[in-house]
């Protein structure tokens, strides 16, 4: 059976992950997007312009929204919102990125300069977080903001390849404490323990999107983030799963006991390498043989058939940093493996939205 089938039933059940705005919606929505890009099918241009109905107010305010938790994974969804204004031309759209935009410029920053992860997370960055705002970021200051914002983007960028990048791998852990108190964070470098792979493939979309973002006269300020992007690929490919050509919970213990090849992180990964072979980045024919190969990978071995309907498997139900969560092989290998979470759906229907536009090098809708 085709993913797009199993696309079209999740969406026709969906029900929102969270009842305030929130990232994990985000991922689905995106997911439709790039499905919306590839087909040029107006169902998921439609499933989009539903959920922001139950949002966005006439002025543009977002509700429920909560601008005093400073929770940077809330910037997720507001990459739909040029897709809906370019749609339908409704300023209403325009007007919730320009109050998404004002509260990311409000979010407080640590004092490498780069934004923290959550209010309760004071001088913490998470890779998450990366992905979460700065395509935002970026596209609101290409489209409405005359590239003011570059040097911040870029500075943020620099910031997570100088604190938070292993150099012996090559491979950036999960999360850094700027002021090195945090119980799981190393004393000297400030880092987390581990490289967790969804984290990981946050981040290495991150990169995929912004350097599609960029205008093609703006080719020297792409110049570093391919630079970040290509590092990254050659420092992730060799630990692959040699049999099924997907990665670890915890990137680089395979053979761990507990770890498992996980499918969000692994679709993100495929996302990023079919985007970047699109786009012909470096080596671009091995990134999208690679991409392709691993999401037929997932579509092979975690879409499993039961009863009349399929489950995507084997997804992180979440991962963090804090409290009792204290960035251990253990601690990742203890969280919770679910099926159908909204996360992993949402990397997958990227991932496959990539594959067809790779494989007709063209997008439907801009």
């Amino acid at each position: 059976m085709k993913p797009t089938h199993y696309f079209d039933a999740y969406l026709s059940h969906y029900r929102n992950y969270k009842p305030y705005w929130n990232y994990e919606d985000g991922c689905v929505l995106i997911g439709c997007q790039q499905l919306y890009q590839a087909t040029g099918r107006q169902k998921y241009l439609d499933f989009i312009l539903r959920y922001l109905e139950d949002f966005l107010q006439p002025d543009g305010t977002i509700r429920p929204f909560e601008p005093e938790k400073r929770n940077i994974d809330c910037f997720n969804p507001g990459k739909i919102l040029f897709l809906a204004e370019r749609a339908t031309g409704n300023e209403k759209y325009r007007r919730a990125a320009d109050y998404l935009i004002r509260h990311l410029k409000e979010q407080p920053r640590n004092k490498n300069g780069s934004f923290f992860h959550k209010a309760i997370y004071p001088d913490q960055v998470w890779l998450d977080g990366l992905y979460m705002a700065q395509p935002f970021y970026l596209e609101y200051d290409i489209r409405y903001g005359q590239k003011q914002a570059y040097d911040d983007i870029l500075m943020q960028y620099r910031n997570a390849r100088r604190y938070m990048r292993d150099a012996s791998t090559g491979l950036y852990f999960h999360g850094y404490d700027a002021e090195r108190i945090q119980p799981w964070a190393d004393k000297t470098t400030g880092c987390s323990k581990n490289f967790w792979l969804r984290a990981t493939g946050w981040f290495f979309m991150s990169l995929a999107d912004i350097i599609e973002l960029i205008p093609s006269e703006d080719k020297d300020y792409a110049a570093e983030f391919i630079t970040l992007f290509t590092e990254l690929a050659e420092a992730l490919l060799p630990w692959r799963d040699k049999e099924t050509g997907l990665f670890y919970q915890v990137i680089n213990h395979p053979k761990a006991l507990g770890n498992y090849t996980e499918t969000s992180g692994s679709a993100m990964i495929a996302y990023a390498l079919m985007k970047a072979s699109r786009l012909g980045l470096p080596d671009c024919d091995r990134y999208g043989r690679i991409g392709t190969e691993m999401i037929c990978a997932l579509h092979d071995r975690k879409l499993i058939a039961r009863g009349q309907a399929l489950h995507l498997t084997d997804i992180c139900s979440v991962a963090g940093l804090g409290y009792d969560r204290d960035g251990s092989l253990d601690y990742y290998f203890s969280e919770r493996i679910v099926e159908d979470d909204a996360k992993g759906v949402g990397a997958f229907m990227m991932a496959y939205a990539q594959k067809l536009m790779l494989e007709r090098r063209e997008a439907y809708a801009v």
